[in-house]
């Protein structure tokens, strides 16, 4: 039996949304990452960009469980000495940059490198309920309805 590897032009992108109202954001940060690598697919191929195009929407409305929104930091370096800065989810949120909270834990479950930029390239990420996919007819995924721990409690 020979090993199945996906060629580029087998490859079928489809569109699936998911609205974060409530949701904790660990977990949807794993199923995003596999979606977009596209793990959940049978022909799963790690060296091709085979995940589906993701658009996530309510990016403002994600909830962080215990005492995450003021203690976890994230840190960035501007590269000049003594440059370091620091920033937490609270600050972030009252600066409007709730996509960006999203976007950095689906980009850490991703492997850096060329492919894992594409594959972060196909996640589109709205602070409210609008978005301008709506040709592409996303198919709504019921994140909610996958465990009950999925939402705030």
């Amino acid at each position: 039996m020979k090993t199945f590897s996906l060629k580029k032009e087998e490859i079928k992108k489809n569109w699936v949304l998911i609205d974060a109202k409530d949701v904790v954001l660990g977990r949807l940060a794993v199923y995003s990452a596999n979606i977009l690598r596209g793990k959940n697919k049978p022909h799963y191929t790690p060296n091709q960009d085979c995940g589906d195009n993701l658009i996530i929407i309510n990016a403002d409305q994600i909830h962080l469980t215990g005492k995450k929104v003021t203690d976890k930091i994230y840190y960035r370096h501007t590269g000049y000495p003594g440059g370091i800065k620091q920033t937490n989810p609270e600050k972030m949120k009252s600066k409007n940059k709730s996509n960006e909270i999203i976007k950095l834990a689906i980009k850490r479950m991703i492997p850096s490198g060329p492919l894992g930029k594409q594959q972060l390239s196909n996640c589109k990420i709205y602070s409210g309920e609008q978005h301008s996919h709506e040709a592409q007819q996303p198919k709504k995924i019921e994140f909610e309805k996958f465990n009950n721990k999925n939402l705030k409690r």
